[in-house]
């Protein structure tokens, strides 16, 4: 003990006391009493206490580090935050092989426990009231030559060539721009993280790490339901982008969550007719056809179009000469389709007020998703899916356990702001 109060009397000078009281507060807000702090007892050496080596991550991510290494040196040369970490520095720290090893067999319901309880103090505290909610994903790139652009492999985005040195990554592909008419897609070897933003707050409530090839509206249900288990989204109005605008997750935010979908539709190609202000297409040659009929599907009604001149023997009442006026059949002329659409998405008024001021409260998954970004998590510096998903759930650990500090100290407009909250410790 003597020589431990001496090792800290030498290095108190090393690292600076904002810096100091900073992580003195972030410790003190995060609750680690689910996590047991050793594995179940085994011969051999004990090995480090897990609740330091989780305190030394969420200074990685704190730090903004992105591979573990920086994090090692880090800890040597400001011994003190390792001390309050939970280490013991009058002995060796943990070698890098120690927190590989760490993040990839550390069970990942214990963070689990560890998020949700952060959420749910934000919450008693009234920063996250979960009224609504943004689902968004953000790509991860795996640590592979095949994401370097200046990679010349052969074939190094087919699906058949998976990278040597991460087997768990998958193909996926995504775009930074939501503009429709100018996307600029790029391919990548990953993973995605998927997020609930609390809309009002800017707070992460939950997240899922997948693999790239998993599209963001697969995800969404099982994240959206296992959220609900613990934390209520009874009436929520769901928020999100395009990629999610299939019939599933509409039911089930209607039918499951009670709640209400502000998600703009994705034509995905499909052709679009021209109309007469009494519902009849008009055909190519510019002549309104006659409607024949409707076909009945499970949600939407199949509205079938005729040429209103299918009986006529005159060649000469098709303006445009169509090939199919000419069949040599008993019935001449195009046939057109529509459909009338019956369930809850084609009922929703996409360009009523209500609906674009709920949808502009997508841009606070945007701007997590920056401060994330920030935190160095576009690209994965471990190569397995366990321990990219552990570390994405660190850094949200992070910024959650971040705004309650912030919130305790009476500082409320940087429970955001990382560095702000750090240069007023």
């Amino acid at each position: 003990m003597y020589q431990l109060q001496q090792v800290l009397n030498l290095i108190d000078l090393f690292t600076s006391q904002p810096k100091i009281d900073f992580y003195t507060s972030l410790f003190s807000n995060l609750d680690l009493s689910s996590i047991p702090e050793f594995p179940p007892s085994k011969l051999g050496p004990i090995g480090y206490s897990r609740h330091a080596l989780f305190r030394a991550i969420i200074v990685m991510k704190a730090e903004k580090f992105g591979e573990i290494s920086d994090l090692i040196d880090y800890l040597r040369n400001n011994l003190i935050i390792a001390h309050l970490c939970g280490f013991d520095i009058t002995k060796k720290l943990p070698s890098y092989w120690t927190f590989e090893r760490f993040l990839k067999n550390f069970d990942h319901i214990y963070l689990s426990c560890v998020m949700q309880n952060q959420v749910n103090i934000l919450k008693d505290f009234g920063l996250i009231s979960g009224e609504s909610i943004s689902l968004d994903s953000t790509p991860i790139k795996a640590n592979t030559k095949f994401n370097n652009p200046k990679s010349f492999s052969k074939n190094k985005f087919s699906k058949d060539n998976q990278p040597k040195s991460d087997k768990d990554c998958k193909l996926g592909v995504h775009t930074a721009s939501n503009d429709s008419s100018n996307k600029n897609y790029e391919f990548y070897w990953g993973y995605k993280n998927h997020i609930i933003i609390d809309s009002l707050s800017g707070l992460p409530i939950a997240e899922v790490t997948t693999t790239a090839n998993i599209p963001d509206f697969d995800a969404a249900i099982p994240l959206l339901s296992e959220t609900n288990n613990w934390f209520n989204l009874d009436g929520v109005n769901f928020i999100a982008d395009k990629d999610y605008d299939v019939k599933k997750v509409y039911n089930f935010v209607r039918n499951t969550l009670h709640g209400h979908c502000f998600i703009p539709l994705n034509k995905r190609d499909s052709k679009k007719h021209n109309l007469t202000d009494d519902g009849h297409v008009v055909c190519d040659a510019g002549i309104p056809m006659i409607k024949d009929g409707k076909e009945y599907f499970d949600g939407f009604i199949k509205q079938k179009h005729r040429c209103k001149y299918y009986k006529s023997k005159d060649d000469s009442l098709c303006p445009c000469h169509h090939p199919k006026y000419f069949n040599g059949k008993k019935y001449r002329g195009c046939i057109k389709y529509t459909s009338i659409s019956t369930d809850y998405r084609s009922l929703i008024d996409r360009n009523c007020v209500y609906f674009k001021s709920k949808y502009k409260l997508r841009t606070e998954s945007e701007r997590y998703n920056s401060r994330l970004k920030a935190l160095d998590l576009e690209r994965a510096y471990v190569r397995n899916i366990n321990s990219v998903s552990n570390l994405n759930t660190f850094a949200h650990i992070t910024l959650l356990t971040l705004a309650i500090a912030a919130y305790k100290t009476g500082n409320i407009d940087k429970t955001k702001s990382l560095d702000g909250l750090k240069r007023l410790a």
